[in-house]
């Protein structure tokens, strides 16, 4: 009876400690991500956040707080308070490529914050001015290699996906290309469709509908498979470029000391958001594809992925942003 009585004082004295713990999350959830409204990753957070909503029965903010790069947004998460209650839906520049581009960050992406969801990836297609005498890559590069320094080709800013999978590419190739960069993607394509630039590694979800309208001219696309939005189109890995891939990612970050409970039940609750039917039809809808990684195989590719994108930089040369 003695033995019986201690046993029982032993598994209410283990037991009272989660009784005394308050229940996750006890207020609002920022996601904040530095992104535009309505763009690819604000589309995955409000995902999340009607997940989150809807399980936990607490209001969920989207905060876009946009500047440098995403170096704004991911700072201020990594600089909060590691609760769970203001989490970052992080973008593959500002934590793998930033970290070479910028001379300084005010935040270490692996030492800061830690990996709780990988949400989804969106590959860029290789597409060209319609005008361009080339019906494929290989002419393309044939082109290239004919008059070097003379084809040029457009991004969405130094550092972005776009950017350097066009030097990924012309290193690849051993061509040489003439860069623009473009702060505005309207113009952006609009100059493609015109013909004041040559090509563009366009995110599937901008130039898409006007590969289908004809406007441009689709020749590869920069991740490892076919995309199940352009399944004609093949991937430069096929192709003879071996391991190309040039692929944006989006996923669910926390400050680094976060309790691995809150971890695991925000993992468990984005897997679910992203698994959900509507939630696919939307996604499928911008040509992102979901991913279903844990935090220790997100936080791999991070790790495997930073090295890649830093030798790219210093082999072309890209000048670090003050």
């Amino acid at each position: 009876m003695i033995r019986l009585a201690l046993a029982l004082l032993s598994l209410l004295s283990l037991a009272h400690p989660l009784h005394s713990e308050p229940r996750y999350p006890q207020s609002t959830i920022r996601i904040v991500l530095g992104f535009s409204a309505g763009s690819a990753p604000d589309v995955a957070a409000r995902i999340l956040a009607d997940q989150f909503a809807a399980t936990w029965g607490k209001p969920v903010v989207i905060e876009n707080m946009l500047g440098a790069g995403g170096n704004i947004a991911a700072d201020h998460v990594a600089k909060s308070t590691p609760d769970g209650a203001t989490l970052l839906m992080a973008g593959n520049a500002a934590i793998v490529i930033n970290p070479s581009l910028y001379a300084r960050l005010p935040y270490d992406p692996v030492r800061d914050l830690i990996p709780v969801a990988q949400v989804t990836v969106v590959p860029n297609i290789l597409v060209l001015n319609r005008d361009v005498p080339a019906a494929s890559v290989q002419e393309l590069v044939d082109l290239a290699r004919r008059s070097p320094g003379t084809l040029t080709f457009a991004s969405a800013g130094a550092g972005t996906s776009t950017h350097l999978a066009g030097e990924l590419f012309q290193t690849m190739a051993g061509i040489k290309l003439q860069h623009v960069p473009y702060r505005d993607s309207a113009t952006l394509l609009n100059d493609l469709i015109a013909g004041r630039v040559t090509m563009f590694f366009g995110s599937i979800a901008s130039v898409l509908p006007h590969v289908r309208d004809g406007s441009v001219r689709a020749l590869a696309i920069t991740s490892l498979r076919r995309s199940p939005a352009a399944p004609d189109v093949p991937t430069l890995d096929e192709l003879g470029f071996r391991g190309f891939d040039a692929t944006a990612w989006f996923g669910l970050m926390a400050p680094a000391g976060t309790p691995a409970a809150i971890v695991a039940l925000l993992h468990e609750e984005a897997q679910k958001a992203v698994a959900a039917p509507a939630a696919r039809q939307k996604f499928a809808a911008l040509g992102m594809e979901t991913v279903t990684r844990t935090p220790s195989e997100f936080g791999d590719q991070i790790r495997a992925e930073a090295p890649k994108w830093a030798e790219l930089i210093r082999r072309v040369g890209i000048a670090p942003i003050q």
